[in-house]
């Protein structure tokens, strides 16, 4: 049996509307994208196969919101709404901002062109929506959350990886079992967005305002936790950067 027929006759098997519903399924499997009660976006949602794996993960708790210019079918159980329309357009980005007031943990993108058979014009295309996916994420997403983008192999794919990169804590690139042997697709998976005011090798003066479990001294730069070994409340300190993660970092004290 092939890969094609595996996945397909699993879906119709399980009640699955698409066979990606498995790529997501493992991307999850691997990544970890999800957590009960998360809020999710889904692009490109059409027919609904990751919104079924996406409501399924998230539970009764979570919410899962699906945009795509086709028509998609009720999905239950769960909380799962959708919107049709273009997301390449501004004013599909204003309605999910008017539908998804509130954060979003996780953004996913199954968006794919209309094919050409031209594959160079195909791969751009691919990319702009997966650019266009990265753009939503940036927009919505909430801190330390998860994205997920569909791109076709090629020509400046390296460059989109690395504004990925600079955005997330984790980036993965990936190919899930359930794609096809012939397809050139791969997922590009960043874990933990970033939204820190400082970056790694940033020098900033800060005041330690509190102790940490371990001892550590703790400032606080915009509201974002940075851990300070060998301070005590009340220091004075100048600090350089270092590892930075999605909701704390840490700094090496460099005055003395």
């Amino acid at each position: 049996m092939t890969g094609k027929d595996e996945y397909y006759n699993k879906a119709k098997q399980q009640g699955y509307r698409s066979r990606s519903a498995y790529k997501l399924k493992q991307i999850d499997d691997q990544m970890g994208l999800f957590d009960p009660g998360d809020t999710v976006l889904d692009l490109g949602a059409a027919p609904g196969g990751w919104l079924q794996v996406a409501a399924e993960t998230v539970g009764e708790a979570g919410r899962v919101i699906g945009v795509d210019f086709q028509r998609i079918e009720t999905i239950e159980p769960g909380d799962v709404e959708t919107l049709r329309g273009d997301m390449t357009e501004d004013k599909t980005q204003e309605r999910i901002a008017d539908l998804a007031p509130d954060v979003v943990d996780v953004v996913i993108s199954d968006m794919a062109p209309n094919m050409t058979g031209e594959y160079s014009l195909d791969q751009a295309r691919s990319l702009h929506l997966a650019r266009t996916a990265f753009e939503v994420a940036q927009e919505f997403l909430e801190s330390g959350g998860n994205f997920v983008a569909k791109v076709f192999e090629g020509r400046d794919l390296d460059d989109f990886v690395e504004d990925v990169e600079d955005e997330f804590d984790k980036v993965s690139i990936l190919r899930p079992d359930a794609s096809r042997d012939s397809s050139s697709e791969i997922f590009v998976v960043g874990i933990g967005r970033l939204t820190a005011p400082v970056s790694e090798g940033e020098t900033v003066e800060v005041s330690i305002e509190a102790t940490g479990e371990d001892g550590d001294g703790i400032a606080y730069v915009e509201g974002y936790t940075i851990f300070v070994p060998d301070t005590r409340i009340g220091d004075e300190v100048t600090i350089e950067i270092g590892d930075v993660k999605p909701r704390y970092g840490f700094g090496k004290r460099i005055d003395d």
